[in-house]
């Protein structure tokens, strides 16, 4: 199957570990152009060289989302650089348990604007590049905004609302041919996840009680596995789909609790 995505440029925010950065090796093994935007210069970089010396197109930003002037930063850079932009791939995001009880007003808002804001800043500053292109969007999401996990109100409220504007954004920018769409990951074994782990006494007895409730194969989802539904959603291929969430979750959110 051919997804066309040959010399497409694919913005991938939070692009530098994880769920990012399997996206951005898959971007350029089909011969897309990654730009990887993350604030850890040191982990991007490290990437870039490894994908660059094995002759695939790679460029890094480091930039501190938060800030809606280096959004705008990094889309214009890209622009500079490569004279379009076809994909934005919002990734970026961290669970930073900030709760109801746990947490403040402040720090929910700070929550927000590391979960949330940058998403729609990004999508801004981007839209007269996939305008011109006809580009698109793809969001990842969580499992957390459909099933609550419990003191993470504002990862949890950034997520949910991530779904919500993949709809919004679908129906405001069909006249321009735009598709926007979501994928929710549930358990996904990436840096951060592992160093989740890692915060409790026993990390391998914790992540075999997780394993276990996940029907499909009792495992975690690959990172690679979410980055090959991303690169379905934003390929020629999926040129009839728009305003979708994708579950890849092994069946976590949806199939009957009974089967674990």
């Amino acid at each position: 199957m051919d997804l066309q995505l040959k010399h497409k440029v694919v913005l991938i925010t939070g692009g530098a570990k994880g769920i990012g950065a399997a996206i951005a090796r898959a971007v350029a093994a089909e011969g897309g152009i990654a730009v990887i935007v993350d604030r850890d210069a040191d982990a991007a970089n490290k990437l870039r060289d490894e994908m660059k010396s094995e002759g695939k197109a790679c460029k890094t930003i480091h930039a501190d989302l938060s800030s809606p002037e280096e959004c705008s930063s990094a889309v214009e850079q890209t622009i500079r650089e490569f004279g379009d932009l076809d994909v934005l791939v919002n990734n970026a995001g961290i669970n930073d348990k900030i709760g109801l009880e746990n947490g403040t007003p402040e720090k929910f808002e700070a929550s927000l604007k590391r979960n949330l804001f940058h998403c729609y800043n990004m999508a801004h500053y981007a839209l007269h590049a996939l305008k011109k292109s006809r580009g698109c969007i793809a969001n990842i999401a969580s499992k957390v905004a459909m099933t609550g996990q419990g003191g993470t109100s504002g990862y949890a409220s950034a997520k949910g609302a991530i779904l919500a504007l993949t709809r919004e954004w679908a129906v405001e920018l069909l006249p321009y041919g735009i598709r926007v769409n979501s994928v929710v990951p549930a358990e996904v074994m990436t840096p951060l996840y592992r160093q989740w782990l890692g915060s409790f006494p026993n990390p391998e007895q914790k992540l075999q009680e997780i394993v276990a409730k996940i029907p499909l194969g009792n495992r975690m989802t690959l990172p690679e596995e979410i980055a090959a539904t991303v690169l379905f959603l934003i390929s020629a291929q999926a040129s009839h789909i728009t305003g979708q969430h994708i579950f890849v979750d092994g069946g976590y959110v949806h199939l009957d609790r009974a089967l674990t």
